[in-house]
């Protein structure tokens, strides 16, 4: 669901940004910024997690960003951005009290509104951590509506885990469970070493009562959802979030068309059971 409709007045332009002004930022990795933004018109801005925004960086261009931030907050909105292109690198340059151009939200969110009583299982893999938070707070706001909780990370190094601090204060909360592993140990890591599928292999979920939400590089979410499904959860209770090739935002130019999907219209969460047929097909 396109949630656009709240953050604009009627018969606005959907391709002319709203200005944001950059009220804080903070470095997460070497190349990942989290940015806090207020609306310079002072009007709320709320969205569903899981859905992203269009960033345009002045004389630059715009880029997708899924939003890192807590739902509930409406007077400002985070985005986290790792610099892997002219756009990116340029929005991780910007400094407090620089301006940006904010369109959205857009695409459709994580189901967490509609899994109560059941278990929720997130899968993330790198920076994937960050489309995921705000399904996180959402869920551990709502937290007497859920059965088992678990998060599954993994990272490159010690060095590349994302939201370091908050990963920590979620381990150390008795109503979820969080498992970290890394590809390779550096330093003075003595936690779990190898890639994020054998956490799932490790269960604590119930397979026939759990609905999982994954998000990293394509080809972990491929195997993620095959390690899921061999604990036996149903394709179409697990979630991959497909943020590929989007330019508008609004269906309007076709570069994002997945199939017979626009990935900013129709997601960029997929049920798995949607996803499937489509990331088997090379090249597409």
């Amino acid at each position: 669901m396109n949630v656009l409709a709240p953050n604009r007045t009627v018969g606005q332009d959907p391709m002319v940004p709203r200005s944001f002004v950059i009220e804080r930022v903070r470095k997460e990795l070497s190349d990942t910024y989290t940015m806090d933004l207020v609306p310079r018109d002072g009007l709320p801005f709320r969205f569903e997690p899981g859905q992203f925004n269009m960033l345009y960086v002045f004389g630059v261009g715009e880029v997708p960003i899924s939003i890192s931030g807590d739902s509930k907050v409406t007077a400002g909105i985070s985005h986290t951005t790792r610099s892997v292109g002219k756009v990116s690198a340029a929005l991780n340059a910007l400094q407090p009290g620089d301006v940006v151009g904010v369109r959205g939200p857009y695409g459709a969110p994580w189901p967490v509104a509609d899994v109560h009583g059941m278990d929720v299982v997130f899968v993330a893999g790198g920076v994937g951590l960050a489309p995921l938070r705000p399904a996180i707070y959402w869920v551990l706001a709502h937290r007497a509506e859920f059965g088992n909780v678990a998060i599954f990370y993994g990272a490159r190094t010690p060095e590349d885990i994302l939201f370091r601090r908050e990963v920590q204060q979620w381990r150390g909360r008795f109503d979820m469970t969080v498992h970290v592993t890394v590809d390779r140990a550096t330093g003075a890591w003595s936690g779990k070493v190898g890639v994020v599928t054998q956490l799932i292999k490790g269960g604590g979920f119930d397979r026939h009562n759990a609905v999982a939400l994954v998000c990293g590089p394509e080809v972990m979410m491929r195997y993620a959802a095959e390690a899921l499904g061999e604990r036996g959860m149903p394709k179409q209770n697990i979630h991959v979030s497909m943020e590929r090739n989007m330019k508008c935002a609004v269906g309007f130019c076709g570069h994002c068309q997945w199939g017979a999907n626009f990935v900013c219209k129709d997601g960029p969460v997929f049920s798995y059971d949607r996803a499937e047929p489509l990331l088997s097909i090379w090249e597409l």
